[in-house]
């Protein structure tokens, strides 16, 4: 039985940001979706969840996003003791090893390349639940 959890996606592609919620409620997996277009969104809706203590349970982050990168997102998010303990997965197009172990070394806990298959993001949250 899987569990409930609230993610946040960041996420500028409008197609992406739909087929991963359709994933995610497919699977019943999401009790709330937080969706952020960019960076500044993102940092905003984690304040909100802050000053709510209703924070995610688990990051999906795209790296190109069209403000703050998704590795400079990352490394904030990472370096603020609120919230550095939430798992990040980043969701990208770039396959890049420059890119992989960037994110890697910057705490992501894992690195998944777009087009993603249901089967390829269900097998990492349910590895990292």
């Amino acid at each position: 039985m899987r569990r409930e959890i609230k993610i946040m996606l960041v996420e500028d592609s409008i197609e992406d940001a739909t087929f991963t919620e359709h994933v995610l409620k497919f699977n019943k997996l999401q009790k709330d979706l937080v969706l952020a277009a960019n960076g500044q969104d993102a940092l905003q809706a984690l304040e909100k969840c802050d000053r709510d203590q209703s924070h995610p349970n688990l990051i999906l982050l795209d790296i190109n996003l069209p403000d703050i990168s998704g590795m400079d997102l990352l490394k904030q998010i990472k370096k603020d003791a609120r919230f550095s303990k939430i798992p990040v997965v980043i969701l990208t197009g770039s396959n890049e090893d420059e890119d992989i172990q960037k994110s890697y070394d910057l705490g992501a806990g894992s690195y998944l390349v777009k087009p993603i298959s249901n089967s390829a993001l269900m097998q990492v949250i349910e590895r990292l639940f």
